[in-house]
């Protein structure tokens, strides 16, 4: 689903040669740096650096990834993603399973004035609370975030920022595919959506990876209008890959009002039927 060679020539077609110290040169024909000037801004042989691009070579040393992470300009998560590819030789990680413990249900029961959902490391969404559901107008376990946006919402329906989004989802499953790169169903996930959407094609195609922990998120519900949300992201503990997010409203905003007449729909029996897990029922592996 990634390498390391493809990965080191998307990067070094993105770097401005003139930032590099390289003189313009009107004649150039390649976009980026050229094989020999990353090999020699790194200080490394251009035939070693070639097998690298060429997946010949053996696994570089951290001393050589980070000489290649200085040189690409690669920022933090970048450069971990650049680490984890080149050590794909070690045993690989095992793609973790899909059930939420009765714990956290109750957790996502408690919160009542935000959307909070729980999530894997494939975008499915495994469990909701009430508002979750009513945002998405649908039943929470079975939806998965990346398949919604480029298959569901092209149109850009529910997503008030659809472009934005979809950079964070294959970013997102770039960082996936190189954590997790024997996983079927994420394998398949993304063959999916490649065969389905060009604009993923095209973003799969630049090789960016991203980690968003914590930003904006705009919502068109055609039944309260524009939410303009902040999504916080926050790690499970344990090897489970999922993550716990919580879509909130600031104090006194347009948001909070639109999430209470929400809330006050769904109450109502009108629009979107709310789905909450029961605490004692199995989640299904999804």
């Amino acid at each position: 689903m990634d390498d390391l060679a493809g990965f080191l020539r998307t990067r070094r077609s993105r770097v401005d040669p003139v930032a590099s110290g390289i003189p313009n040169d009107s004649r150039r024909r390649v976009e980026g740096l050229r094989r020999e000037e990353v090999a020699h801004l790194s200080g490394v042989s251009v035939d070693y650096y070639v097998r690298l691009e060429q997946g010949r070579a053996t696994r570089p040393s951290g001393q050589v990834l980070d000489a290649l992470a200085r040189v690409l300009g690669l920022d933090e998560t970048e450069r971990d993603h650049l680490c984890r590819l080149a050590q794909q030789r070690r045993p690989r990680a095992k793609a973790p399973g899909g059930r939420v413990r009765p714990e956290l249900l109750r957790v996502l029961d408690l919160v009542t004035d935000a959307p909070a959902l729980i999530m894997n490391h494939r975008l499915d969404v495994l469990a909701g609370n009430r508002l979750a559901g009513l945002l998405f107008g649908r039943e929470i376990p079975g939806l998965n975030t990346a398949r919604h946006i480029f298959l569901e919402e092209a149109e850009r329906g529910l997503y008030a920022d659809w472009d934005g989004c979809t950079v964070d989802v294959v970013g997102h499953l770039r960082l996936a595919a190189g954590e997790y790169p024997d996983d079927p169903r994420l394998a398949s996930l993304i063959g999916e959506l490649s065969m389905g959407s060009e604009r993923f094609r095209r973003l799969w195609a630049r090789a960016e990876v991203s980690a968003r922990t914590h930003g904006r998120k705009a919502y068109r519900h055609p039944l309260v209008g524009l939410l303009e949300l902040h999504q916080e992201n926050f790690a499970l503990p344990g090897d489970s890959g999922m993550e716990l997010l919580v879509l909130s409203a600031a104090a006194g905003s347009a948001a909070q009002d639109a999430l209470r007449l929400l809330a006050g729909l769904g109450e109502d029996g009108a629009g979107a039927r709310p789905h909450q897990e029961h605490p004692g029922r199995r989640v299904p592996h999804l």
